[in-house]
């Protein structure tokens, strides 16, 4: 066979290729351009250079791997199933369909082997400087003379989409700025996008934009030469100081004779091949028609003998760990415990607890004293902020700046960069060994919100500190004030919100999400000082698991239940007070997590607000949003539907009707 006479990676290759065409045409939909044009680069590295163990999936010392261009997916599975990863040949044959190992996009926690969720063009590129960020930190931390317990590097593959986005210039900003120089990403430079010709849209200078940021270029200009591939991936590991972009300048769909190096409908983007063209890209490959799915025995042999590779390099470091634990005893069970993400013992010795008489306090000050408190004895609990640090108080004390100077440093400056900042964060957990936090003013997660929502769909439990949750934000005005955002955040599946009432609120918060394994949480912090509320120290502890409890009720059954969250708990008490002059009995709810409180039993629930009562109250200075589910229907919702206004905060609260008298005045028009 025409086989025989092919270098065994030429074969490789072309089988990455014809295994991603044969997918997608079973599957009538998917992207095989992308695989067909970077299989080259992406054999280089996997069999070259990337430091993984197919059979220990999450060996701490791995390289990692993040195909930031997702929609590639095929070029992941096809290299997974190579190497011996858990994604059989069946799996490749179902791909895209129900409850396959092999969805359109990679998702992590789905598929083994899948570092990263992605999909979404540019933010892989993010997760992998987070990635970066956590294996410079934790070698700064757990490295000694003879003993590199952490030396590895992240890889990406990236595309000219991930590169017109603008996430991937925050994140190659910070990176080069951090000095990442373990940090190598290998850009599929083709000149295809969705529509057609790059050239319509995108015709910058990467080389001069990624020197800028204090990258090293590489280029290679021929997409088959795998050795000049693995060439300038040795020339990258060799520059410790900078990351490193190799742009190899490819063929979209390449092989394929009549849509290689097409784009717009015409092209391999988005589309299969169709039944006629298949057949002749195998042709021109030199690729049997027939089995479809084939993989030759000679690829199967060579890819085990890698595999192997990969087995002896974690035994290697298994005897290296074995010496570090024995002589640096602490350090090794610190190292355990990180990238378990097991708790110490007392891990929340020092959290402290407040009482109404230490007076007035802003969430957001509460929330860093309890993460100062946390950093004590948590040591893997590293944060920061997007340039407001010193706004959100997410500064841990006596802790160094993350820098190129010092990556031991937990204080985390990720400067004006919010959608960095959660792409990094996000690449932090995924890569292990730390617990991370990050925060901007809650109105500026819009910024951010894709990589919150692929916290989410990842289920990290990264930790958004979201302070100025409100109109009390005051003289900044409407663009500072955050109206929509807390509903809007609500709405993304799998994410927990807290709007904490006082201090205590705030510290049990945290506590809860410091203890879950999954995520991610807000919190949404307010500016303004308010009071330690009467009972919350105990209360707020014992009920912040199911997301709601009776801060003060009322002797009997209520006339009216008042709902509140975060400020507005402390106004739902003078209402109750004021309404109980007027022989009106009410029962006040807090509510520090809405999310929480919906997924109890009915139990549970009916427990706090009570379903026979119907005249129910939520007071949040929030659009009012989904509220019904918690009440029944029927809720009188003193919320905003409007944006703010600049003014001094109690001139700005008033206005919008968030006092007693005017609830109260609301209440019996409604209800009695």
């Amino acid at each position: 066979m025409a086989q025989t006479t092919v270098s065994i990676e030429q074969l490789s290759i072309n089988t990455i290729r014809t295994l991603t065409i044969d997918a997608v045409e079973k599957a009538a939909m998917g992207h095989p351009g992308m695989p067909m044009g970077a299989a080259p680069m992406a054999y280089a590295l996997w069999t070259r250079h990337l430091k993984h163990n197919p059979s220990n999936p999450k060996w701490a010392d791995r390289d990692r791997f993040v195909l930031s261009a997702g929609h590639g997916s095929m070029l992941l599975y096809s290299l997974l199933h190579l190497s011996g990863y858990d994604v059989t040949l069946d799996d490749i044959k179902e791909f895209r369909q129900w409850g396959s190992k092999t969805p359109g996009h990679p998702e992590y926690g789905h598929t083994a082997g899948v570092e990263a969720t992605t999909g979404p063009l540019g933010q892989g590129v993010g997760m992998a400087v987070g990635m970066a960020m956590a294996e410079a930190h934790l070698a700064s931390v757990y490295n000694k003379e003879n003993y590199q317990l952490v030396d590895h590097y992240t890889y990406a593959i990236c595309g000219d989409g991930d590169l017109m986005e603008g996430i991937s210039g925050e994140a190659a900003s910070l990176a080069g700025h951090l000095q990442l120089g373990k940090l190598i990403m290998l850009y599929d430079s083709n000149d295809i996008s969705l529509d057609g010709e790059l050239g319509m849209s995108f015709s910058e200078s990467v080389r001069t934009r990624f020197e800028s940021y204090g990258w090293q270029y590489l280029r290679v200009d021929d997409q088959h030469d795998v050795d000049a591939v693995s060439k300038a991936i040795e020339e990258a590991k060799a520059d410790s100081g900078r990351p490193t972009l190799i742009e190899v300048k490819t063929t979209i769909g390449y092989g394929s004779p009549n849509k290689a190096g097409k784009g717009g409908h015409g092209g391999t983007h988005g589309s299969p091949l169709g039944k006629e063209e298949l057949r002749l890209t195998k042709e021109a490959l030199g690729w049997p028609l027939e089995p479809d799915f084939y993989v030759p025995q000679e690829v199967k042999d060579h890819f085990a003998a890698f595999k192997q590779q990969g087995a002896e390099s974690e035994a290697a470091w298994e005897q290296l760990w074995n010496g570090y634990e024995a002589a640096y005893p602490e350090l090794a069970q610190q190292f355990k415990q990180a990238t378990a993400g097991e708790l110490p013992q007392d891990w929340n010795a020092d959290v402290p607890r407040f009482a109404p008489e230490d007076g007035a306090v802003s969430t957001r000050v509460a929330s860093g004293k309890v993460i100062n408190a946390l950093a004590k004895r948590v040591s893997y609990l590293v944060g920061g902020s997007a340039d407001l640090a010193s706004s959100n108080m997410t500064m841990i004390s006596g802790e160094g700046a993350f820098s190129a100077a010092d990556y031991s440093g937990r204080n985390l400056w990720f400067g004006v960069r919010e959608f960095a900042m959660g792409t990094a964060l996000n690449g932090m957990l995924l890569h292990g060994g730390l617990r991370a936090f990050g925060g901007t003013f809650l109105v500026f997660s819009d910024y951010l919100r894709g990589a919150i929502r692929l916290s989410a769909l990842m289920k990290q439990p990264v930790v958004y500190v979201f302070t100025h949750d409100s109109i009390a934000v005051g003289e900044d005005g409407p663009t500072h004030q955050p109206i929509e955002q807390i509903p809007s955040l609500r709405m993304i599946p799998d994410l927990t919100l807290f709007r904490p009432a006082d201090a205590n609120e705030t510290a049990a918060a945290w506590e809860y999400a410091m203890q879950a394994k999954e995520g991610p949480f807000v919190m949404a912090l307010s500016r303004q000082n308010l009071p330690v509320l009467p009972g919350t120290a105990e209360a707020a502890f014992a009920n912040i698991a199911q997301g709601a409890y009776v801060l003060s009720d009322c002797e009997g059954m209520p006339d009216v239940q008042l709902i509140a969250t975060g400020s507005e708990v402390s106004l739902a008490l003078d209402v109750q007070k004021k309404l109980q002059e007027e022989n009106i009995k009410a029962r006040v709810i807090s509510m520090p997590s809405r999310e929480l409180f919906e997924q109890q039993p009915e139990d549970v629930r009916n427990a706090v607000v009570l379903p026979q009562v119907k005249a129910n109250v939520v007071i949040e200075m929030a659009y009012p949003s989904g509220w019904d589910e918690v009440t029944g229907g029927g809720a009188l919702q003193i919320g905003i539907r409007k944006f703010g206004a600049s003014a001094k905060a109690d001139r700005v609260i008033r206005e919008y009707g968030f006092h007693a008298e005017g609830i109260i005045e609301q209440i019996k028009k409604k209800f009695f």
